[in-house]
């Protein structure tokens, strides 16, 4: 029979899952074959796979609740989803006048700006 304790850890965990944390679902072909991978931004380690989105998705959460289960009994701290309203969207980087010089003049040969050249080559 299931302890009071247990029964409000169960709880907690119930109440944590259903926060929008950030999961993310890959498909990956490697060395294992083609499968999906998923993690969870906001959980250090938290991380699961499936032959299909739908098994992926299925196994990510119940990742997440043994995630969140193990650290509640720890007394560990569970971490709140990451608020993406708070970004902005821009950010301020001092560069060297050559390395700007450069960028400046690969953007104007692709024929887009310095912004958009800017965030092409970040996301590689």
């Amino acid at each position: 029979m299931a302890t009071i304790k247990n029964l409000i850890q169960k709880m907690k965990v119930k109440d944590y899952l259903d926060l929008p944390y950030h999961i993310v679902i890959q498909h990956l072909n490697d060395e294992s074959g083609s499968y999906y991978f998923a993690t969870v931004r906001e959980f250090d380690g938290c991380m699961s796979h499936g032959d299909t989105y739908g098994e992926a998705f299925e196994n990510i959460r119940e990742a997440m609740e043994g995630w969140i289960e193990t650290k509640l009994e720890n007394g560990f701290p569970i971490p709140q989803p990451v608020d993406g309203s708070q970004y902005s969207g821009k950010f301020v980087v001092r560069i060297p006048k050559t390395l700007h010089a450069h960028l400046a003049m690969e953007a104007e040969k692709e024929g887009v700006s310095l912004n958009q050249y800017a965030l092409y080559r970040l996301s590689m």
